[in-house]
């Protein structure tokens, strides 16, 4: 059987990236759904590393053979005490858009200073492997909340989070740009070599 990585995801802008980052393995890469697992999974993990393996579990019963990864991601804004945190896809409402999350925070940092806007994007990826193996790590990039929405690129919290190295929110940058120092990026490349050294 060729083997496959199954990433515990439904996001097709996430796969996107997922695809672009881990194609130097040379190993074909399917979505959750592109293999047909349609299943809920509850996310009721208090860190990103158990939301993570959680998900990374749920597929690994149902596709014993393949690598199966799964990501936790989200936003920790420091002046929130880490909020939205692990709640950052729930923030809100899992159903509201993220103009209207992205706005929520915003106004929630209405008159915060700049030096008290400190956040990052964290990003942990679990991985499980045919022989039961389990690895986890983590990826993140540090920034600040921006004082308006800015850019049409990217997805989710990008418009809001601005990286000084870049002058310009996450969403303001090129998909290559971005991909070279996202949390998701970082963390993928961090996962790309421990499947190096397995393979």
């Amino acid at each position: 059987m060729e083997k496959r990585i199954i990433f515990a995801t439904g996001n097709s802008h996430k796969m996107v990236e997922i695809k672009e980052i881990l194609k130097e393995l040379n190993i074909p890469i399917y979505s959750m759904k592109e293999v047909g697992a349609d299943i809920e999974i509850e996310e009721n993990g208090t860190t990103f590393e158990e939301n993570a393996m959680i998900k990374a579990e749920a597929i690994a019963k149902l596709f014993p053979n393949d690598i199966v990864l799964a990501d936790d991601s989200g936003l920790e804004i420091d002046y929130l005490d880490k909020a939205p945190g692990v709640y950052s896809a729930r923030f809100g409402g899992r159903d509201t858009s993220y103009d209207i999350k992205n706005q929520m925070l915003l106004d929630k940092l209405e008159g915060v200073p700049k030096e008290q806007r400190t956040a990052r994007f964290v990003c942990v990826i679990a991985a499980i492997l045919p022989d039961g193996t389990k690895e986890s790590v983590r990826g993140t990039i540090e920034g600040r909340i921006a004082y308006s929405i800015e850019g049409e690129n990217g997805f989710g919290y990008d418009p809001i989070f601005y990286v000084p190295e870049y002058g310009c929110t996450t969403a303001q940058l090129s998909p290559q740009e971005k991909n070279a120092c996202s949390h998701r990026g970082n963390a993928l490349r961090a996962i790309c070599k421990v499947l190096e050294s397995r393979k």
